[in-house]
């Protein structure tokens, strides 16, 4: 590595013109060389030397050389290793030199304790084999390097041998996907409006792929001014059952998305900072993660053009900016699936992404005008009084809602006694203000009723998220308060759930029986059949609380899956230490999707509301 070696093998001829090589020029050299030694018969040559580095175009031109025909010489180079330059080798807390050098890696610590003192010096140990091109793309193995192992837990060892697809889906879009085609693992199950077959022509792409064999990597570029947006031939690749990592060199530092999470700017900032992603109710903060998963970003390249970049992936993860500037993922399952959108317009790409993903839902007219909500209204009557006030002081008031407090003890599809005049309300305002309302529904359900037909449904139907193998639910303790208890409400309100918290269980929104369940129990509160003037005709749902999310971490009963619940490698979450059942249940919770395949919460748990919304909405 870094050394040129120059044989002569045969030589009878002895030129009478005394030429030598006085330049040579090195290509796919990513780091700037420092300095050149020429060796000749193990003698170190005097030559004065010039060095020049083009970084664009990665070619190093070495002057100055005076290699005689006829001679053997050896070449080493040293690069520099800008401090830009590092991948983080030790991304878990409390990174240590003995932690470091045991994963074969460098330390060396900086004043800006924002660099990682712990970074690779090596190139990824994969490499690719058995390549297949086609008119739509490319198929080959990625082989693990034996001899270039890392040292690793077992649930981090890398797997040897994974399966690479690059399909050509259409002129503005491509995917790449790294999977462990010997052994089914979990992959996202949203469904993507794909063409039906790939593109063939590459005339019209906008897009190149180069494949770098060894070490392995990957370069997309742009056709049309050869703009390097995708370059993942970088030491921090790897592949195991609970930590997947890749790297990419950014085209510039305009980078925007990714969350959710309180950002100070739309622009990230790309010296040194990590985000994580995996939703949590957790109120808008500096650098915590929040409700909703997007692992999307869009960057602009330097002459205006931009492009977009999805990871189809829904496990916990963050993702890492330095100044290189090149962003590194970390996720701790599933599969390596994204796709690239070349726009080129900042519009384009949008449109491409969400042709892919779903158009956004085209809201109601009426919803865009002035709505009304708030926690803690007392009765319907201050309601009703509300909406009157608002229009005695000519406040124009298009919709109004109800929080939690309409409950009876919090409990979803029940009327509280104080809210018992909210049906005719409803029917009031809408008459005769020619309003909308809407009402809040959490997702648990209390399992501590004698008479909840929610619940009692919800158990005959198997509509819960249960332990594995096992109709066990799986309870935490969310709204719903215990029957028959009285609550002191002069306590703070955490104190009161701890108190008089009921059994909540959590519906598994992916099964066609918990759809059907959550169905009925919406229109039964609308049009009740048993007693039609308690008939609450809303217009619109809010529902909340569905990341999932509890008011005690994990289950009553504690979790059962350590592993799964405080991974090898926790992301750079908010409460890291706390593991991923912070104010959420146990990730080993099974789950079913339509077709009946069982998932782990672990997987799926960052797609709670998105499943929850899909049956809502119907």
């Amino acid at each position: 590595q870094n050394s040129l070696l120059m044989n002569v093998t045969f030589n009878n001829y002895s030129d009478p013109n005394n030429l030598k090589f006085e330049e040579i020029r090195i290509y796919g050299v990513t780091r700037e060389i420092t300095s050149v030694t020429v060796y000749h018969n193990d003698v170190v040559q005097a030559d004065p030397l010039s060095i020049s580095y083009d970084s664009v175009n990665q070619v190093a031109v070495i002057t100055g050389l005076q290699l005689e025909l006829g001679h053997s010489y050896t070449l080493r180079w040293e690069q520099n290793l800008s401090i830009k330059e590092r991948f983080d080798c030790y991304p878990s807390p409390d990174p240590t030199r003995e932690k470091c050098e045991q994963l074969g890696c460098a330390w060396e610590e900086t004043p800006n304790p924002d660099v990682p003192p712990c970074y690779y010096n090596s190139h990824n140990p994969y490499y690719l084999e058995n390549l297949h091109f086609s008119l739509s793309g490319v198929v080959a193995d990625l082989t693990l390097d034996s001899a270039r192992i890392r040292a690793s837990e077992a649930s981090t060892t890398p797997i040897t041998t994974l399966r690479l697809e690059v399909i050509y889906h259409l002129d503005n879009m491509l995917q790449f996907k790294i999977y462990d085609h010997a052994n089914s693992r979990y992959e996202v199950p949203i469904p993507l409006n794909l063409p039906s077959s790939p593109t063939n022509s590459s005339q019209s792409r906008l897009y190149e792929v180069a494949l770098q064999i060894q070490p392995f990597g990957i370069e997309i570029r742009r056709k049309s001014t050869g703009t390097v947006i995708w370059n993942s031939a970088l030491p921090t690749f790897t592949f195991s059952d609970m930590f997947i990592q890749i790297s990419t060199r950014l085209a510039s530092e305009y980078i925007y998305g990714f969350g959710e999470s309180e950002q100070p700017t739309f622009r990230h900032d790309v010296n040194w900072h990590t985000w994580g992603m995996f939703t949590r109710d957790q109120a808008p903060t500096y650098k915590l993660n929040s409700y909703g998963y997007h692992p999307f970003y869009m960057a602009l390249e330097e002459d205006g053009n931009a492009h977009g970049v999805l990871l189809l992936n829904s496990n916990a993860m963050d993702v890492s900016f330095q100044p290189a500037p090149a962003l590194t993922y970390r996720t701790i399952g599933g599969i390596l699936d994204f796709y690239m959108f070349l726009g080129p317009t900042p519009e384009m790409v949008v449109q491409q992404y969400t042709e892919l993903i779903g158009r956004p839902v085209m809201p109601a007219y009426w919803s865009l005008g002035f709505q009304l909500a708030r926690y803690g209204y007392t009765n319907d009557t201050e309601v009703s009084q509300l909406v009157d006030d608002m229009k005695a002081a000519d406040i124009p008031h298009d919709v109004q809602y109800v929080d939690i407090d309409y409950m009876e003890r919090q409990l979803d599809f029940t009327l509280s006694s104080r809210f018992a005049g909210l049906p005719a309300l409803v029917n009031r305002i809408k008459e005769e203000e020619g309003m909308r309302f809407i009402i809040i529904l959490d997702p648990t359900i209390s399992g501590n009723e004698t008479d909840y037909p929610a619940f009692q449904r919800g158990v005959e139907n198997n509509v819960f998220i249960t332990r594995p193998d096992s109709n066990e639910i799986i309870y935490s303790k969310v709204w719903p308060f215990l029957p028959g208890v009285e609550v002191n409400e002069s306590l703070p309100e955490q104190t009161q759930i701890q108190l008089y918290g009921a059994h909540a269980a959590f519906p598994d929104f992916f099964r066609p029986s918990t759809a059907e369940w959550w169905k009925r129990e919406i229109l039964e509160f609308y049009d009740n059949p048993t007693n039609p003037e308690k008939s609450v005709k809303f217009d619109g749902l809010w529902t909340d609380m569905n990341e999932p999310a509890a008011f005690s971490n994990a289950a009553l009963d504690g979790c059962r899956n350590d592993l799964l619940n405080n991974p090898p490698y926790m992301p750079h979450l908010g409460y890291r230490s706390e593991g991923l059942t912070f104010k959420t249940p146990c990730m080993e919770g099974q789950q079913y999707l339509s077709d009946g395949t069982p998932v782990r919460h672990y997987d799926v748990h960052s797609l709670y509301g998105w499943s929850q919304a899909k049956p809502t909405l119907e």
